[in-house]
């Protein structure tokens, strides 16, 4: 047995945690991590990236799963926000997806890094939102779950990395911001699957054990274990306080903010 075979548990551990402990998708850590480990064992196709972006879409959505229920479970989902949240983000994934060749990237990456920056800045320092601010209406909702949505695809980015401050800034708890983060990631991720089912089903030439661009034995072998990880860090997500989980999600940022600066290096 190869013994990269083990490193897919070992990051299914690190996505479920995050997942459960700061209501993230996982999808930048996993990603690059797993076209590393594709080409390690020799899975060559002009499309490796797509088959690591289609095969972590499909690993998050049950670590997605197992994070939102346990969030449920400590009343963490603010549910209406999701309600109200949720059509505009789904309809902005696929503008975003239809954009993403005609928008130039480059100047859309440098606002994002700027805003990861200045809002990492916010949570290290403790800066707290006026008191008066709350979420907008409901077709302002929209139009912003629209713009995360459009903006997130177009950079390649997790959403929950541009709601969840929009929540605290507009005075939604920062655990209750992560546990729904957490809940907005199950459909949308679910919604990726169905589409590269759809679209990307009769692919012809791709790897063993590959289907719809996900490789199915790097699914299997994340969800093994981030699938019982997720509970655990949302049960940290309860037990640390909010300033803590702030700074956690700060450095989150800022690892995001570093790595879109390499991506316009390349």
């Amino acid at each position: 047995m190869d013994i990269l075979w083990l490193a897919y548990p070992l990051l299914g551990c690190v996505v479920g945690f995050l997942a459960g402990l700061l209501g993230v998708g996982g999808g930048l850590i996993t990603v690059p991590i797993l076209t590393l480990l594709l080409q390690a064992q020799g899975l060559h196709h002009p499309d490796l990236h797509k088959i690591a972006l289609a095969t972590s879409t499909t690993a998050i959505s049950f670590t997605a799963f197992a994070s939102m229920r346990s969030h449920a479970k400590h009343d963490n989902v603010h549910w209406d926000v999701v309600k109200r949240f949720l059509p505009g983000i789904l309809l902005g994934t696929l503008i975003g997806a239809q954009l993403v060749n005609v928008l130039p990237v480059i100047p859309l990456r440098v606002v994002f890094v700027l805003f990861t920056f200045y809002t990492a800045y916010s949570m290290l320092a403790n800066k707290q939102p006026k008191p008066s601010r709350t979420l907008p209406n409901t077709p302002t909702m929209f139009g912003v779950g629209n713009g995360i949505g459009i903006f997130s695809t177009l950079i390649s980015a997790g959403g929950g990395f541009i709601s969840v401050p929009f929540m605290i800034w507009c005075n939604i708890n920062a655990r209750l911001a992560m546990g729904t983060s957490a809940a907005l990631g199950f459909p949308i991720a679910v919604g990726g699957v169905i589409s590269y089912l759809i679209t990307a089903h009769n692919v012809p030439h791709l790897p063993p054990h590959t289907f719809a661009y996900i490789y199915w034995p790097a699914v299997v072998g994340i969800v093994a274990t981030s699938f019982l990880v997720a509970p655990l860090g949302a049960r940290m997500a309860q037990r640390w306080n909010i300033y803590t989980l702030k700074r956690l999600f700060a450095v989150m940022l800022i690892g995001l903010g570093l790595q879109m600066l390499y991506k316009m290096t390349m």
